[in-house]
């Protein structure tokens, strides 16, 4: 993996902290009765971004992430195949 495409933590965190702020929004755009249109379109952002971060989390830490508990080789692919089934569950289940 390359250094230079790392994205800082605290920059992953920035962009957790807007989504936070998005799903506050969304809380307040429902207690005023706002038209469904604008709540989807909030949605739609949210997912996106949530799908942004889980990318960059996926991207710069997953070498870190799975070096923690490889013995060998095969509990690497093992770890790896894993964190892919649970990403790919996720995003299986916006289908639904």
């Amino acid at each position: 993996m390359a250094t230079e495409t790392k994205v800082p933590k605290e920059v992953i965190l920035k962009r957790l902290k807007r989504i936070e702020g998005q799903v506050r929004g969304i809380q307040k755009m429902l207690i005023n009765d706002r038209e469904c249109e604008s709540l989807v379109t909030q949605l739609a952002a949210i997912r996106s971004a949530v799908e942004s971060v889980g990318q960059l989390i996926l991207t710069n830490y997953m070498d870190i992430c799975l070096r923690k508990d490889w013995d060998s080789e095969e509990s690497a692919v093992e770890s790896l195949a894993r964190v892919v089934a649970i990403w790919g569950r996720v995003r299986v289940g916006d289908a639904k």
